[in-house]
C-alpha cells in the first residue's frame, strides 16, 4: 500500500540521513520516479523533505525533523519480541541494554498492538544451541573482540588450531562477529584472505593501535557467505558405505548428519555382503538401513563405534579394518584377569 510505503519512505530518510533516490528505489523495491513522486507526497502532506542533486546528493529531511509515529502493524510488533538470539545478547554484555531497549519498544508500540508483543515474548522462546552440544569456555572475552571490531583496529591474537596443542600468533583485520548454532566465530582477514576463527580457540588478544585494513567494498556478511561456502562444500575424499539398526537410525542421524551424503535407504543390502561379522539380520526385511558416509580421513570412521553393534561397516574394507583394531584396543584396555575378575576390583564383586 502506498500509506504504507510513504511511512517507510519517512522513517528511512529519519534513520539514515542523506538517502540516493536509487537506493530508496532499491529498498522500496519501486522505481525511482516513484520515489519521486513519493517525496512529493510526503512534502504535499506537511514533512519536509527535499532533494539534493550533485554527486553526493540524494533525499533527506530539514534537519531536527523527527517523528515519533513506529509504524509497526501487529506482526511486526510481535516479531521484535521473538528473541532469536538470546545468547547474542549475554556474550556482547547487552542483557540490561536489551531489557531496557524492549521496555521503551512496548511503550512506543500502538496501544492494540500491546497485548500481542507481551504475550509472544511469554509464549516463544528460541533457543539458539544444539542438543548435547559441548559448551563453549571461551578464554577471551567476546565483548573484547566486539571492542576492536566497532573502533576498526587490527588484533594479535593466540590461536589454537583444531587437533593442535601449540598454539600460533596472527595479526588479523576483523569484518566482525557470528554466532553460529551458539557458538561465537570472529570473520577476518589475514594477508588479504578471509578466515574463520572460533572464539573459543582464541587464547588471548590484543587490540592494536592500527587501523584495520578491510578490502574495500567488501562487508561482513559478503566475507561471511564465501567462508560459510567453503566450510559446507569441503570435499570429504573418503566415502563408507555403512548399514544402520532401524531402531538407532533417528540418533545416528542426529549425530552423523554433516557425514551423511544423502537420505537412508533400505533393500539393496544383504546380510553378509561384505563378510561375515557375526550380526543378523538385513536390510530387505527392514532391520537395518543402508546409510553412504563421507569422511575427510578414513581414520575418523572411528567415530561409528559410539554406536556399537547397531553400526557396520560395509566398504571399503581398509575402514573395516581400523574398526577392527580400534575394537580390539578397547578390548584390551578392559580385559579380564585369568580368573576371570577385573583387575583391581574388590574381592567378592
Amino acid at each position: 500500500m502506498k500509506s504504507d510505503r510513504l511511512l517507510s519512505l519517512l522513517l528511512l530518510l529519519q534513520t539514515r540521513g542523506t538517502v540516493p533516490a536509487a537506493e530508496l528505489a532499491a529498498r522500496l523495491e519501486v522505481s525511482t520516479r516513484t520515489v519521486y513522486r513519493d517525496v512529493e507526497s510526503l512534502s504535499a502532506a506537511g514533512v519536509p523533505v527535499y532533494a539534493e542533486r550533485g554527486r553526493h546528493g540524494g533525499i533527506a529531511l530539514l534537519p531536527g525533523f523527527r517523528t515519533d509515529v513506529t509504524g509497526l502493524t501487529a506482526d511486526e510488533s510481535r516479531a521484535l519480541f521473538v528473541l532469536a538470539a538470546q545468547g547474542a545478547h549475554t556474550a556482547l554484555g547487552l542483557d540490561d541494554a536489551l531489557g531496557s531497549a524492549l521496555r521503551k519498544v512496548m511503550a512506543a508500540l500502538p496501544a492494540p498492538h500491546r497485548p500481542a508483543a507481551e504475550l509472544t515474548s511469554r509464549r516463544i522462546l528460541v533457543d539458539p544451541d544444539r542438543w548435547m552440544a559441548r559448551p563453549a569456555h571461551p578464554t577471551v572475552d567476546v565483548d573484547e573482540l566486539n571492542t576492536a571490531v566497532f573502533t576498526d583496529r587490527r588484533l594479535r591474537l593466540r590461536y589454537r588450531h583444531s587437533g593442535t596443542t601449540a598454539p600460533r600468533t596472527y595479526t588479523v583485520d576483523p569484518y566482525g562477529l557470528v554466532a553460529k548454532a551458539g557458538t561465537w566465530y570472529l570473520v577476518a582477514d589475514r594477508r588479504g584472505r578471509p578466515r574463520l576463527l572460533r572464539t573459543d580457540r582464541i587464547l588471548a588478544a590484543t587490540v592494536t593501535g592500527t587501523p584495520v585494513r578491510r578490502r574495500p567494498g567488501v562487508e561482513l556478511a559478503d566475507v561471511w557467505q564465501v567462508l560459510r561456502r567453503e566450510v559446507e562444500e569441503r570435499t570429504a575424499p573418503v566415502r563408507v558405505t555403512a548399514r544402520i539398526r532401524r531402531d538407532r537410525l533417528d540418533l545416528a542421524v542426529r549425530i552423523l548428519g554433516p557425514a551423511l551424503t544423502g537420505p537412508p535407504r533400505t533393500g539393496d543390502t544383504t546380510d553378509g555382503a561384505t563378510g561375515s561379522t557375526g550380526t543378523t539380520g538385513s536390510t530387505a526385511d527392514g532391520t537395518w538401513v543402508t546409510v553412504e558416509l563421507a569422511y575427510p580421513v578414513l581414520r575418523a570412521v572411528r567415530q561409528l563405534l559410539q554406536f556399537g553393534d547397531s553400526v557396520e561397516v560395509l566398504e571399503p574394507p581398509e575402514a573395516r579394518r581400523i574398526l577392527a583394531r580400534a575394537a580390539a584396543e578397547v578390548t584390551g584396555l578392559y580385559a579380564t584377569d585369568d580368573a576371570g575378575a577385573v583387575p583391581g576390583a574388590p574381592p567378592g564383586d
